[in-house]
């Protein structure tokens, strides 16, 4: 089934096509607007206790606020990105950027937790209409020689900007005060309306089909049920009634969902006969897992930072800097390697690139050895991640029609945040087993209640170390020393997982289209007798 169709009618502002300038104020502009909504997203991590002592608020409600944006966001992603392929691309960017705005400015003032809880809300709803346009509006305006590169910069954006974030929102938490987090994405939704207003030309589908309405709403059911198991379930407890519930409906809504869209077939939401496509099904498996590697990544590295190494929150994102920037450098290279050696080759060995840093990291882990035994394995994560990050995101938007751009960004968006959360969730869980069955047997000679501290963390042992007396230097010891078998645990159970990956997109992954040959007069004067005809064929 071909998907690379014409709409069946578009209206496009602006007239012809933009030229090299407005197409990098277009670049820019959906950078920072995408910039804006990454950097809420785990902006708020580094100061749950500062918001916890000034509401008043216990763990479980200021956990709350942090997942709340993301659970909005994914949950919402993919209606709005249908939405906004009917109503047009930059309206709904402008009033995503403009709620989004106001939600970060009434956030930033919240004087209590419920006001903050319902800012965080309006916040995600506003990324939801954001996020999804952004590439939607590179992959309808872009032409076909430059799209790559700028998805390539696109992903970059997606990819390293949390870290980016995480580490400014640290900076801002510690020379100024934790409410200061919600200037720099009011100040980035600033720039980005300006440069949205300038520069972004509007673009919008028409269709002969109603909305699916109810695809929608399932669909919003589905994913937010999901989301919410992945969220809460190491909290609340795998087996909890609120965790078995939201699982239930989650997949109820899933499979409902499907069989919904397999009998709207072309009014759908989301045609899942696209599935059977290997560009939309391995672009969508390797966004899954590279995103969930990564967010896994980050809930192992920042517990050995701080509670092995025993450095700051800010010199801990500092510490993942070089990681964000091979990402994002290596992103933006992606495309023209892919074009010299094919897409599915570009993935592959950026898979492959990735599970050798997971095995590096595996090997050399030490807590004596510090920073310098982790850093070659991150380098190798941040290249492998960003050469096979580019050619999947472009393998899902290429895989739908023109006229479903916003559906394609949305289920780009909404791989993302299921890989983020599963790979916390899970990978999170291999630590904390892996710590736990290692930490027993050094404790031996430990007082008990020293000993059940510790057995409940690394950072638990660490502040119970000042008060354990002389035995303060094995407790830190055998804690820090099984966090680092929990670490090996981790990493080979990612390897495991790449390795997989990668045996899939070698058999399975995109295929290489025939390379473009260079025009020569003859061809070149019937491209452009084709262009006319075209052009004139849509001007009758």
């Amino acid at each position: 089934m071909t998907t690379n169709q014409p709409p069946q009618a578009a209206d496009r502002s602006g007239g012809g096509a933009p030229d090299a300038r407005q197409l990098r104020g277009i670049l820019i502009a959906v950078s920072i607007a995408l910039m804006a909504v990454i950097a809420s997203v785990s902006g708020l991590n580094v100061a749950q206790t500062h918001m916890a002592v000034e509401f008043g608020a216990s763990q479980n409600t200021i956990l709350w606020i942090i997942n709340i944006y993301t659970l909005a966001l994914a949950a919402l992603l993919l209606p709005l990105g249908a939405i906004g392929d009917r109503l047009g691309r930059k309206p709904m960017l402008i009033a995503g950027l403009g709620v989004f705005g106001v939600a970060g400015v009434a956030a930033g003032l919240a004087p209590t937790a419920e006001v903050m809880l319902a800012a965080r809300v309006a916040g995600g709803i506003g990324a939801a209409m954001i996020m999804p346009i952004t590439l939607a509006v590179i992959t309808s305006t872009f032409p076909e020689e430059e799209r790559g590169t700028a998805i390539g910069v696109w992903t970059g954006v997606a990819g390293g900007g949390g870290i980016l974030g995480m580490f400014l929102s640290a900076l801002l938490v510690d020379v100024a005060d934790w409410r200061w987090l919600f200037v720099l994405p009011v100040v980035l939704t600033v720039g980005a309306l300006a440069m949205t207003l300038k520069s972004v030309p509007d673009s919008r589908e028409r269709s002969a089909h109603r909305f699916d309405t109810v695809g929608a709403l399932v669909s919003a059911v589905a994913v937010a049920g999901l989301i919410f198991v992945l969220q809460e379930g190491p909290e609340r407890g795998w087996t909890a009634p609120a965790t078995l519930i939201s699982l239930a409906a989650g997949l109820v809504a899933a499979i409902g969902f499907v069989a919904w869209e397999s009998h709207r077939r072309d009014a759908a939401l989301l045609d899942v006969r696209l599935f059977r496509e290997r560009g939309l099904a391995g672009g969508s498996i390797t966004l899954l897992v590279v995103f969930g590697v990564q967010a896994g990544i980050a809930v192992v590295l920042f517990p050995f930072f701080q509670a092995v190494l025993g450095w700051s929150g800010l010199l801990s994102t500092l510490a993942l800097m070089p990681m964000a920037v091979m990402m994002m450098t290596t992103s933006g290279l992606a495309p023209k390697l892919a074009a010299r050696i094919g897409s599915r080759s570009t993935m592959a060995a950026g898979i492959a690139l990735a599970a050798v840093g997971l095995a590096l990291m595996a090997l050399f882990v030490s807590a004596d050895g510090g920073y310098l035994t982790i850093l070659p394995g991150m380098l190798a994560m941040g290249i492998g991640m960003g050469l096979s990050m580019a050619p999947s995101t472009e393998a899902i938007t290429s895989s739908l029609p023109r006229e479903k751009q916003g559906v394609a960004s949305a289920l780009n968006d909404v791989t993302r945040e299921f890989g983020t959360a599963l790979g916390v969730a899970l990978l999170g869980a291999l630590l904390s087993a892996g710590y736990r069955g290692a930490v027993d047997d050094r404790l031996r000679g430990i007082p008990q209640g020293l000993a059940d501290t510790a057995r409940a963390g690394v950072a638990n042992a660490v502040e119970a170390a000042g008060s354990a007396g002389p035995h303060a230097q094995d407790l830190v010891h055998a804690a820090r020393q099984s966090f680092v078998d929990g670490w090996q645990q981790a990493m080979w159970a990612g390897v495991a997982v790449m390795g997989a990956l990668f045996v899939y997109i070698a058999l399975r992954g995109p295929k290489t289209p025939p390379p473009r040959l260079p025009q020569g007069p003859l061809q070149s004067r019937t491209a452009s007798a084709s262009t006319s005809t075209s052009t004139s064929g849509s001007k009758r």
